[in-house]
């Protein structure tokens, strides 16, 4: 679990000094609180009312009589938040929300795709596969950002795919990485310096007390293989993070198009934290905005009237409807 909640993390993450609270139950809840009183980023995307969410779980944290019942009483708190970037880890256990994606069709099956599409013939450089379909369309699949690649290996993914008609890329199930490893590839798709998405920081202990957006550019880079003809980008619900951010900023260019389903969020910069009794704490704490100054932490919709989901029965066909979309809209 330890590996997934890395996945999940965007590249900037730190630790931060904290007041001092005695080293009790109750000491240890209400630093807990605090800390994210003070810190998480995402009170008014979610509805949360935090003074009330501490009126209903201190008289719970009073009466525990163990280490264990309080990491329970406080996993079950934050779990208020809804956010698969808050989690809470100690040397028995580490909680982390996962309904943000469970509650979801899952929309991808790798095999499908390998066995029906790919006929197990791809190339892969580091964790990203890739492969010229039937019909000329070029398939590109990226499983995660937690590793990158280099300019020359985006080189040589684009120069196999020159004379395709359209690309194919597939970030379903990935739950995100480094920022940085994103930029490097969503920067090929741009035929000019692009906003790519803002950044707020907290700047007071308020719920609101945020700076002004910071503004973040992505531009071709230089010397290197570019694309400008038609993109579809594959998402579903277990696209988060690093990979939701992806999707938003590869939604605005022109010749993009998503489609599936919608991400699974996870539009905040993480923020660490260690309490007293020596428990890890992690929180969105700085909010990340797309090219129009919305919010990504609720995850990022397809492109209007591709929405599109994977059924059972489409699974027992060995049919990926998703990718189906994909390749009947490029064949266009």
């Amino acid at each position: 679990m330890l590996t997934a909640l890395t996945a999940l993390s965007l590249v900037f993450s730190s630790c931060h000094e904290i007041e001092e609270y005695p080293n009790t139950t109750v000491g240890n809840f209400e630093q807990l609180w605090q800390l994210f009183d003070e810190h998480y980023c995402f009170f008014r995307e979610k509805g949360v009312d935090w003074d009330a969410v501490h009126d209903k779980y201190a008289p719970r944290a009073a009466a525990c009589q163990s280490e264990r019942e309080l990491f329970s009483v406080c996993s079950d708190m934050i779990g208020e938040l809804r956010d698969g970037h808050v989690n809470l880890s100690s040397w028995f256990d580490t909680y982390y929300y996962r309904a943000w994606w469970s509650d979801y069709p899952q929309n991808y099956d790798a095999r499908i795709v390998r066995e029906n599409y790919l006929y197990f013939k791809y190339d892969q450089v580091g964790s990203v596969s890739f492969a010229i379909l039937p019909d000329n369309i070029g398939y590109v699949r990226i499983p995660s950002f937690e590793s990158g690649l280099g300019e020359s290996n985006m080189d040589a993914i684009l120069s196999k795919m020159r004379l395709c008609h359209g690309i194919i890329i597939d970030v379903r199930d990935n739950g995100g990485g480094a920022m940085t490893n994103a930029e490097t590839i969503a920067r090929r798709f741009m035929t000019k310096k692009t906003l790519a998405y803002s950044i707020m920081h907290k700047n007071g202990k308020g719920h609101d007390d945020f700076s002004k957006p910071y503004d973040v550019y992505f531009a071709p880079p230089k010397g290197h293989l570019s694309w400008s003809r038609p993109v579809a980008l594959l998402t579903n619900r277990s696209t988060f993070s690093a990979a939701n951010v992806f999707t938003a900023v590869m939604k605005q260019l022109p010749n993009v198009t998503v489609i599936g389903a919608k991400t699974g969020g996870g539009g905040g910069m993480p923020l660490s934290f260690e309490i007293r009794d020596g428990w890890g704490v992690r929180m969105s704490a700085a909010p990340i905005l797309d090219a129009n100054g919305v919010c990504t932490e609720n995850g990022i919709e397809p492109t209007e009237g591709f929405a599109v989901d994977i059924t059972p029965a489409d699974i027992a066909a060995g049919r990926d409807p998703i990718l189906d979309t994909a390749i009947n809209l490029l064949l266009k």
